[in-house]
């Protein structure tokens, strides 16, 4: 099996050692694991695309590559310059320092890398790992994610429905703030949201006057609507939530229909 793999914290970040590790051990001795992952933290870029300036990639050895541009980017230059030769058979985004549960989904640029994968029509699926103040101290954050992570993909490849209709499946996994000895299971749910959790702003003036605006996050433990990924990462487990790139409200479309008819 040939695998692709980045992330959006950046070439050098612990996560994305963890998701080679898990990655070779799906592809097997005869496979084969390829990188190409942000040369800078692209945390929160979603799934943005370069589109009105050219990305900068080099090759930092073997089947290891950095491109100056998002997640969603490096996929592409993966598929249509690194490995345009022989295409992956899974696309693997992450492991991503923190939780890309409930709403944080719709910023991450880890799963921006999984959709792009998802939009080109491969299999893709992006890993996360909760972080908690347990595993924060622990000697690897990453354990719940290395230990559990390969069965989860294994499952998923068997599994899991990679159809496309009209969008093409993909998949969230997060890692629950746990070590990996208590992690009580796996769960398929929908995505949810945190009670009154959202990103704003805060404003700061630099040493020369001049002000500048900080995004600012919310607590990740806040409760959250029961049954959703949120709340089972916050029981121990780890959750798996289908996802396609259709943002459609679909129970709406026939309601509305009638109002301009």
């Amino acid at each position: 099996m040939r695998i692709l793999i980045t992330n959006d914290d950046g070439i050098n970040a612990t996560g994305l050692k963890v998701m080679h590790d898990i990655a070779a051990e799906i592809a097997g001795p005869e496979g084969e694991v390829w990188t190409v992952a942000p040369a800078f933290e692209q945390s929160g870029v979603a799934h943005c695309i370069s589109y009105t300036h050219p990305t900068m990639i080099a090759e930092l050895g073997p089947r290891r590559f950095a491109a100056e541009g998002s997640p969603a980017d490096c996929v592409m230059a993966g598929l249509y310059d690194v490995m345009k030769d022989a295409a992956p058979d899974l696309i693997l985004s992450g492991v991503n320092r923190g939780n890309n549960s409930g709403e944080n989904a719709m910023y991450s640029g880890t799963l921006g890398g999984a959709l792009e994968g998802a939009l080109q029509g491969h299999k893709a699926i992006a890993l996360s790992q909760y972080y908690g103040p347990e595993i924060a101290r622990s000697d690897d954050p990453f354990e719940a994610a290395r230990v559990h992570g390969a069965q989860v993909i294994r499952t998923l490849l068997v599994d899991g429905d990679w159809s496309a209709s009209p969008y093409r499946t993909f998949y969230n996994v997060n890692f629950p703030p746990f070590r990996a000895a208590d992690v009580k299971g796996t769960r398929v749910v929908p995505q949810g949201a945190r009670e009154n959790a959202r990103f704003s702003v805060e404003a700061q003036l630099s040493p020369a006057g001049r002000r500048f605006l900080w995004v600012k996050g919310s607590p990740q433990h806040l409760p959250a609507n029961p049954g959703t990924d949120v709340a089972v990462n916050m029981d121990g487990f780890i959750s798996v939530t289908p996802m396609r790139a259709d943002l459609t409200a679909h129970e709406l479309v026939t309601p509305l229909q009638a109002a301009f008819e």
